[in-house]
This record gives C-alpha cells, sequence and structure tokens, in this order.
C-alpha cells in the first residue's frame, strides 16, 4: 500500500513539475529578452511586440487548456469462451428436452429458432446452463461474472502493460445481473485497485450498454486530464434462462450467447501514437417515452411467475422508428455539407414542386468505411443494411459474429471490429461506426478514426483460430451483394 501511494504521490508530482517548468520557462525567457532589450536600449516598440507575445502564449495555453482532451481508444480485448462451453444444436435440444419446464411445443419451438437464427454449430453457454436442470442461482452467475471478465481484463493488461493501479476509472456494464457487491467491485478486490478509483456499474440497459459505457467514460475524461478509463461489458446468461412455456421468452435462450469485451481508454497526449483509434462523436437517444418501443422487449413474470424477456411481434417496427431519428441527428453531425443540402433541397421539391419525386437519401459510406451493427439477428440485420444501402461486405462483421459467436448483448461490436482488423480491413484514417440497440428502446452510436494502419491482430483476437474460414457463403440471402 505504500508502495502504490508513493507511486500516485510520484505521478501527481511529476506532472505538476512538468506544468510549473513550462510557465516557468515562459517567463524567464521573457525577461531574459526584456534584459536584453534595456541592455541595447532598444526602441520600446520591442518591449511591447514582446509583452504582446507573451500575452497570447499565455492566453493560448489557457485556451489549449479549456478544450476537452481528445479520448484514445488504446486497445480491446475479447473473450475467447473454453471449448467445452461450445452448444452445437443436437446438444442444446437434447438438454433441453430433458429438462421438465419444457413440453415438446417449447422443445420443439427452439429448435425451429436455432436452425433459422444465423448462428453456428459453435457457439457457447455457460457451464452453469450445461447443467440438468440449468442452475439460474446467485452462486454461479458470480463464478460465470468471474469466468467471462477476469480472462479479459488480464489480456487487455496484458496488451496494454497497464499495471492496475494506474486505472483511474472503471465501468462495468452488465444488464441482467446487479449483484451486491457489484461486479465493478468485484473487479477492484479482484486486482487490488487503488482506493480513490472511480467505478460504475451499469444494469438494466440492454444490448446497447456497451455504447453507454463508452460514452459515461468519455465525459469523464472530458472532465479530468491524463487518466486512463477501463469499459468492461459483458452478459450474465444463467440470470436471462427462461424456464416457461410461452414463446415470446424462449427467444432469449435460443440466440443469446457468452461473451465479454474489455476496452482501455484514455486521454493522455502521450498515447496517440500507440492507440488504435481516437473518438470523433457519442450519440445517444431513446424512445422510452413511446409505449410501443417501451414495452416492445420486456422483462417479467409469465402466468406461472417465471421470469423471462418477452419480445413483442412489433419489435422490429418499434426497432424503425428508433433509428430514423437517431440515424438523421448522426448524419447531421457527420454528413458533408453538401449531401446534407441536397436531401433538404429534395424535400422541398416533392412537398412544393414535384410530389412525385423521390427524397435523395446520403450514403453513410460517404464518410464511414466500416460499420459494426447490432447482433440481435439476421432480420435485423438485413433491415439496418437496407436503411443504410449497405451491402454485403459492409455487414459481413456483423453477419460472422452473429455465426461464431450468437448474439452476446452488449459486447458483441467488439468481436465485429476485432473481426474487420483480422481480416486487416481496417487503414489508417478510416471512420468506423459502431450502432447499437437497447432495451427501452435505447440508440448509441460511435464514430472512431483509426490512428494507424491495423495489421497483426488476427493472433491476438478470439477470431485467431478461425479467421481463415470466413466469410461463410451461405449465412445469409437477402443483403444487396458487393458492388465492387
Amino acid at each position: 500500500m505504500n508502495i502504490l501511494l508513493s507511486t500516485m504521490l510520484c505521478k501527481h508530482l511529476h506532472s505538476t513539475l512538468l506544468e510549473l517548468l513550462g510557465f516557468s520557462t515562459s517567463i524567464l525567457a521573457t525577461f531574459s529578452f526584456e534584459a536584453l532589450f534595456i541592455l541595447q536600449k532598444w526602441n520600446p516598440l520591442f518591449h511591447f511586440l514582446l509583452l504582446s507575445c507573451f500575452l497570447l502564449f499565455t492566453l493560448k495555453t489557457y485556451l489549449l487548456n479549456l478544450r476537452p482532451p481528445p479520448v484514445y481508444l488504446v486497445d480491446f480485448s475479447c473473450f475467447k469462451p473454453p471449448s467445452n462451453c461450445k452448444v452445437p444444436f443436437s446438444c442444446f435440444i437434447e438438454h433441453t428436452s430433458m429438462i421438465e419446464s419444457f413440453d415438446n411445443e417449447s422443445v420443439e419451438f427452439m429448435a425451429k429458432i436455432l436452425t433459422s437464427s444465423g448462428l453456428s454449430q459453435e457457439t457457447y453457454l455457460p457451464p452453469a446452463l450445461h447443467c440438468i436442470p440449468p442452475k439460474t442461482h446467485q452462486e454461479e452467475s458470480i463464478k460465470e461474472a468471474e469466468m467471462v471478465l477476469f480472462p479479459v481484463m488480464d489480456d487487455l493488461l496484458s496488451k496494454t502493460k497497464l499495471p492496475p493501479y494506474d486505472i483511474d476509472i472503471l465501468i462495468v456494464n452488465c444488464s441482467g445481473f446487479c449483484p451486491s457487491p457489484s461486479l465493478s467491485s468485484i473487479i477492484i478486490n479482484k486486482y487490488s485497485m487503488r482506493s480513490d478509483i472511480k467505478s460504475y456499474n451499469l444494469s438494466g440497459m440492454g444490448c446497447s450498454a456497451g455504447a453507454i459505457g463508452i460514452d459515461l467514460a468519455q465525459n469523464l475524461l472530458k472532465t479530468h486530464r491524463n487518466i486512463n478509463a477501463i469499459v468492461l461489458s459483458t452478459e450474465i446468461l444463467s440470470t436471462g434462462w427462461y424456464s416457461g412455456y410461452e414463446k415470446p421468452k424462449l427467444l432469449l435462450n435460443c440466440v443469446f450467447r457468452m461473451g465479454s469485451a474489455g476496452i482501455l481508454l484514455t486521454n493522455k497526449k502521450e498515447a496517440r501514437n500507440s492507440s488504435k483509434y481516437k473518438l470523433l462523436y457519442s450519440l445517444r437517444t431513446q424512445r422510452a417515452f413511446d409505449d410501443r418501443a417501451y414495452f416492445a422487449a420486456f422483462r417479467e413474470e409469465d402466468s406461472c411467475g417465471k421470469l423471462g424477456v418477452t419480445f413483442k411481434k412489433d419489435l422490429l417496427q418499434a426497432v424503425g422508428e428508433t433509428l430514423r431519428p437517431h440515424i438523421t441527428t448522426l448524419g447531421s453531425q457527420i454528413l458533408p455539407f453538401t449531401a446534407k443540402l441536397w436531401h433538404v433541397v429534395s424535400i422541398i421539391r416533392k412537398r412544393f414542386i414535384d410530389k412525385s419525386g423521390e427524397i435523395y437519401m446520403p450514403s453513410f459510406k460517404t464518410v464511414i468505411q466500416h460499420f459494426c451493427l447490432p447482433t440481435s439477428g439476421r432480420s435485423l440485420i438485413r433491415e439496418v443494411a437496407k436503411g443504410l444501402k449497405l451491402n454485403a461486405r459492409d455487414v459481413e462483421a456483423a453477419l460472422m459474429t452473429l455465426y461464431r459467436f450468437g448474439n452476446q448483448s452488449s459486447s458483441s461490436w467488439w468481436y465485429e471490429l476485432a473481426y474487420m482488423e483480422g481480416k486487416e480491413r481496417v487503414k489508417k484514417g478510416d471512420k468506423v461506426w459502431l450502432l447499437g440497440l437497447g432495451t427501452g428502446l435505447k440508440c448509441s452510436s460511435l464514430v472512431w478514426e483509426c490512428l494507424r494502419t491495423i495489421v497483426g491482430e488476427s493472433k491476438r483476437s478470439p477470431w485467431r483460430d478461425c479467421i481463415h474460414r470466413y466469410p461463410v457463403e451461405a449465412v445469409d440471402q437477402g443483403v444487396q451483394p458487393d458492388s465492387n
């Protein structure tokens, strides 16, 4: 503990001394030139110019300190579950048929959903759900949380060579499981983090919680300078397992699978050279005020008192109503002026001149090179792709992540980004759009700029033993082919 306190004091003292040194150097230089001017008996105009330069330098330094520092993504890590957690279709169907709480109709329904879900035979469920009957109590959920969070944290710290005592902010998001002490406290205890670490635990935020965690972190990074933040995203499946008969609640059993991700963010100037991405935009919108959106995906008890998440039939329609204003708002921030101008002109023309004319819809592909979409299902990916005019290559990462790992809730994005990095498609200057949807309904977007061409990541990602096998051509139909 004494060593830790000494290290913290040394870091604080070092940063303070650097600031004082810079300011003292400027003052010393100013007085040196002033003394020279006096000795040489130069024109008073030189004195005025020197003083003006000093004041301008001081003002510039002050204004730069007022501007929020940029937020960098140093690196991220994704959890690769052990092979003994794999759940082939035959195993899933056999196990569910042996569970007394399911009748034949429920098993047949889940088998039908599973085979049309877009998932492969290699997705993962936690050990607790391999038991018959599944173990869904608190102790097993804690074990699952440790299983998915500790390895990804270890890998992230190893990749970035960051000691735990250098972490200033910790944010953990998990929608369905909120123990006491919290998941963030479990991490702090495991890694013996500092006593002054700012920790947050987000729950109940759905699949968009990962973006909400990043948004929270970037707001904190804008307020506090020269610090590091880690965001951990996961979902604990043992608490979400539904063991009843209602079909809308059985969907979650079929498509949600194990996964977690850890992301290191920082606002340190020197981190720019070693970081992968810079955060350009963060946007959050929601429609919880609208009943249809609010109840589109809703956790509730069935008639027998068993808890589960109900997915309504009009979910896709509610998603569309949530996405449209969100995408419009984001487009107003990132699309070029000419594209926005043509869009407005086409609206005016349709309303007042030619009612049969079409409204011009700008393409996000003019400013965005890579898309990480919600992996809630093939039908949702199709609809988003259609609305954004994306081709097969644009949605390849989303479809392959759904196929290989399933719907991993708030951590799916990072498996998609790891896929694109593994394929070495992300180049310096490219923009990456991470789009998330969560219960409520909530919609979140993050737009990143790649700071360096990403190479050699296929050996360090969850795709390391299988990236060469993808894409699988027969995974999806209904997305327009790549025009390239």
